[in-house]
């Protein structure tokens, strides 16, 4: 059955079936105004066409499929299937979560899921795959002296313990965007999947027993997860032009997946029913904090922009103008309206942002990033798509506002980086540091001093009282210069790390320095309520860092995240918040912060602005090789040839 009633090319172009079309004119509004979803009957044949070619392969797999803003619809183990997965990234590393053999099979196949869906939108389809090519410290993987992955980090998103993250509820499926137990997955066997050019969802497998990544794509894999993912993707793929492979990122082409559709064993016709599977192959599973108790039944999925996913679009005048679209609890009320600071105790004699200032700032960015020529959408000269988050000094969400059809995953990573960047600009970064207790790495027996981070950083940048003073402003490109493997960046034979990185020896995407250790045992510890023991971890809980004052939780209540997006927010010389931008290209989501920032600050007659010259972090040195606090791309806007935008800023 069709879902949508389309314009006459969408349909014409639709008419060979559900997915993998040559071409597609959705650009965004292609789920308007019909709603477009995955019904059970789709997530029977997705699971059950994944399992038709786990069976030509004597394999035995876990199969999970998700909608787009991540609720589980369901989730099939096969007889044989290994109900824990290994977490090997192949580096041979021991620490962070490498080498856990406890993690549920059932997790790691939601998270692949889930990252297909937040990933893909309907100008761009990513993979599992195509999230391992660009967290990894050279890129492209396997490729030296090559900077570090674009999406350095964001693997650690969407965690299980977010606030922004929602959380299942009694029934299924619920308002978006859902958790991620493991987070954002590196590892193949994850899949977008598509009606008619619009992402509906996703689809996740686990069936080698290994949670990795690949560390060179130099060469092609035959990937059991991938195949099998691929196998139960057949008639819900995304058209052939949005595909990852149809993009470019600094001039390479990025990857959607090593298998192709002449590797699969199984055939698409005459294919199994999943009734004719159904407890014959295997069972389906009902998955602690991702299903009500005991619930095990497939469920429809939710239609993308309508309140009932909790994605809609803005009810407030000025963004509604903008195309501008917002988040939504039960009872389609607005999670995040634009509203004042609560950190007066922190500002001094500087006053907070107030609701007003909140809501310029939302919708000056929102002006740049419709302007704005996005990266890794096609078609070529498509608007670029983000979330924006506002916070305060202290990291609470005053504002945020999405554009029609941005990824979701960029969501949660517009709050990190606006909370990461307002956290290292504020004189209490020390202290909270200082005052972090350790963590243990489960499979090594070791522990991490998140405290020694803070000697670490002051020696390697020269200044003795750093992170206590709040003499330098530090954007979200700054952090990731100081959290990567390589210092400077993808300098191969750098025989240092930044200080908030583990030496490449002991690095991982796994084990990746002070970013995994603040959330390791938040990760941990939802693992283990899966499998049944104790309590979850709470919500805002994802750190251990002193709750801020006045505050329920810290600063970094979903996770510190280190790549470029994200600027502190000043009232002279005075940090009163931060803006967070995330889901296009990097260089367009500094550009879209820095810009909406300091068009904001002139529209409210110079209240706010972008950090004062003289303090920010590009000043900050080591080796000879400064730190960068922001970079915009060329010939950046749609409606003008303007270059070097945010130069004199």
């Amino acid at each position: 059955m069709k879902h949508i009633g389309l314009s006459l090319a969408a349909l014409l172009l639709s008419a060979c079936g559900g997915g993998g079309l040559d071409g597609t004119p959705c650009t965004g509004g292609c789920g308007e105004p019909v709603a477009v979803r995955l019904d059970v009957a789709d997530v029977e044949k997705v699971l059950a066409q994944g399992i038709a070619e786990a069976q030509a392969r004597n394999a035995a797999a876990t199969l999970a499929v998700v909608d787009r803003v991540g609720n589980v619809l369901g989730v099939f183990r096969m007889n044989g299937a290994d109900v824990s997965v290994d977490v090997d990234s192949g580096r041979g590393v021991v620490g962070g979560l490498e080498g856990i053999s406890v993690i549920p099979d059932s997790l790691a196949a939601i998270s692949k899921a889930i990252t297909g869906a937040y990933l893909s939108t309907e100008g761009n389809a990513f993979s599992s795959r195509t999230a391992g090519q660009i967290v990894q410290p050279f890129f492209n993987p396997g490729e030296t002296g090559q900077p570090g992955g674009p999406l350095f980090g964001v693997q650690f998103s969407s965690l299980p313990c977010s606030d922004l993250m929602r959380r299942v509820g009694p029934s299924r499926p619920g308002v978006g965007p859902q958790r991620s137990p493991l987070g954002l997955s590196a590892d193949p066997g994850g899949f977008p999947l598509y009606r008619d050019g619009v992402p509906v969802g996703g689809i996740g497998v686990i069936a080698d027993s290994r949670y990795g990544i690949d560390l060179d794509v130099r060469d092609l894999d035959s990937d059991l997860d991938e195949l099998i993912a691929l196998a139960a993707q057949r008639g819900y793929a995304p058209p052939d032009d949005r595909r990852a492979d149809h993009i470019t990122v600094d001039g390479k082409t990025l990857r959607y997946s090593d298998a192709t559709s002449a590797d699969l064993r199984s055939t698409a016709t005459p294919a199994p029913t999943f009734a004719s599977l159904d407890g014959s192959a295997g069972t389906r599973l009902a998955v602690r904090g991702y299903t009500a108790s005991g619930d095990s039944a497939l469920r429809a999925g939710t239609a993308f922009g309508r309140a009932e996913s909790g994605v809609r679009r803005a009810s407030n005048a000025a963004l509604a103008a903008l195309d501008g679209f917002v988040l939504v609890g039960a009872g389609d009320v607005e999670r995040y309206p634009a509203s004042a600071g609560g950190d007066a105790v922190s500002l001094g004699s500087a006053a907070p942002l107030a609701a007003n200032e909140v809501q310029v700032l939302l919708e000056e960015a929102l002006k740049i990033a419709n302007r704005a020529r996005a990266q890794i959408r096609r078609p070529l000269s498509s608007q670029a798509r983000v979330s924006i988050a506002v916070t305060d000094s202290h990291g609470s969400l005053l504002g945020l506002v999405r554009s029609r059809d941005a990824p979701l995953f960029g969501t949660d990573v517009a709050l990190q980086k606006a909370r990461s960047v307002a956290f290292f600009s504020n004189p209490a970064a020390a202290a909270d540091l200082a005052a972090t207790p350790d963590t243990q790495y489960l499979a090594a027996g070791t522990t991490a001093r998140i405290a020694d981070y803070l000697p670490a950083y002051r020696s390697f940048i020269g200044q003795p009282t750093a992170l206590a003073d709040g003499a330098y402003a530090y954007a979200a490109r700054s952090l990731g210069n100081l959290a990567r493997p390589y210092f400077p960046d993808g300098v191969a034979d750098s025989s240092e790390a930044g200080p908030l990185s583990k030496p490449i020896a002991d690095w991982s995407v796994f084990s990746t320095g002070l970013q995994l250790d603040l959330v390791n045992s938040a990760i941990i510890k939802h693992a283990v309520f899966v499998l049944g023991g104790g309590s979850d971890v709470a919500v805002g809980a994802c750190t251990a860092l002193p709750n801020a004052p006045g505050a329920s939780q810290s600063r970094l209540g979903n996770g510190l995240q280190i790549f470029a997006g994200g600027m502190p927010i000043y009232r002279g010389s005075q940090l009163v918040g931060a803006i967070g931008v995330s889901g296009d290209g990097i260089d367009q989501d500094d550009m879209i912060a820095f810009l909406g920032l300091h068009n904001a600050g002139q529209r409210l007659g110079g209240a706010i602005g972008n950090a004062p010259a003289a303090m920010r972090a590009d000043l900050l040195s080591h080796g000879g090789s400064a730190l960068r606090y922001v970079q915009c791309p060329q010939a950046p806007f749609l409606d003008s040839d303007e270059q070097r935008v945010c130069e004199g800023k």
